[in-house]
């Protein structure tokens, strides 16, 4: 598609030209395919009579959009020639597009549309789904002691290594990029969220404690490429780059949106995580209610009936007395 020869007609890193239609096809098919699969999903609920809710296709369809809005636009064309557009690429991919796609609950409604396979039947994609799901090869995925590691390392293995200038020469190495920084962010997620069913579901101050882990790296990360005096990577030159850019300024706006930018899912999760919390706990105390309910009514009859015991006990040496009166 885009080579870095062809590159140099792009005009100033501006709003206006950032967003003008430049379709990734990868990126483009591989989000209509799960806008589809998920809309088919929710329809075949809704069919059964069952509901969805709506905030949840809400949150996946934002996912994909955030998906396609980073890798269908100006942007995509910029962030092979600007550091700063291709770290709101990544930043975007790794910490927005994961958690609205999270909020979206994949996996349950997978779980709740797909028909499982009836007896006799070999194995359908349900039960491969579930059979994933208890598999060691997703518990050690999902594992905090292996998803906060890789966040950290799809931040600074890619930056301070040569590992990103051998990726930016080729097309494939970019598409296998983005795709990672997406994976990683699910990776990190999932578990904090807590939205989907997965093998690790630490309770919620556990979860709290794994986000705010992952951060601090995060900032330390955008303040030393903000520091940096020298160029982090070769991919992005002054031919490459829109006329007039100063690449060690742009360099220090990439570290600069890395920084902030690691405020904003860090609001998003906590608030998400709280609501679930406080939700749980209302759940919780419902539960005792009714269990108290339950419990409280045998207690009542239990009661009654030693009652009526004592008064029975009572009569009976009472009625001889009253004879002899």
């Amino acid at each position: 598609m885009h080579h870095h020869g062809g590159m140099s007609q792009l005009g100033p890193f501006s709003l206006s030209n950032v967003m003008t239609w430049s379709p990734d096809w990868v990126f483009l098919i591989g989000s209509l395919v799960a806008l589809a699969l998920y809309v088919t999903g929710v329809v075949r609920l809704y069919r059964r009579g069952d509901r969805w809710p709506v905030g949840r296709t809400v949150g996946w369809v934002a996912g994909v959009g955030s998906v396609i809005l980073v890798t269908c636009t100006g942007l995509n064309d910029y962030g092979m020639v600007l550091f700063s557009a291709h770290m709101m690429q990544h930043m975007v991919l790794s910490m927005l597009s994961p958690i609205l796609l999270l909020l979206g609950a994949p996996i349950t409604l997978a779980l709740r549309s797909l028909r499982p396979a009836g007896k006799g039947r070999p194995r359908g994609p349900r039960e491969l789904l579930v059979a994933l799901l208890h598999s060691t090869y997703v518990r050690v995925v999902s594992h905090p002691a292996f998803t906060i590691p890789l966040f950290i390392a799809s931040l600074y293995g890619v930056y301070f290594t040569p590992l990103f200038d051998f990726l930016m020469q080729y097309r494939l190495g970019h598409i296998f990029m983005m795709v990672h920084f997406l994976a990683a962010g699910l990776a990190f997620f999932w578990p904090i969220m807590g939205v989907d069913p997965g093998p690790h579901r630490p309770g919620h101050v556990m979860r709290i404690i794994e986000l705010f882990m992952g951060m601090p790296f995060h900032a330390f990360f955008g303040v030393a490429v903000m520091m940096g005096s020298h160029q982090l990577v070769s991919t992005f030159t002054e031919a490459g780059a829109p006329p007039g850019t100063d690449l060690l300024a742009d360099q220090k706006l990439a570290g600069g949106i890395t920084w902030a930018f690691g405020e904003i899912p860090t609001a998003i999760v906590l608030i998400a995580l709280v609501y679930q919390w406080m939700r749980s706990e209302e759940r919780l105390s419902r539960r005792r209610d009714r269990a108290e309910d339950r419990n409280g009514d045998a207690e009542l009859a239990a009661y009654n009936a030693y009652l009526a015991s004592l008064d029975k006990r009572n009569q009976r040496p009472a009625a001889p007395a009253a004879d002899a009166g």
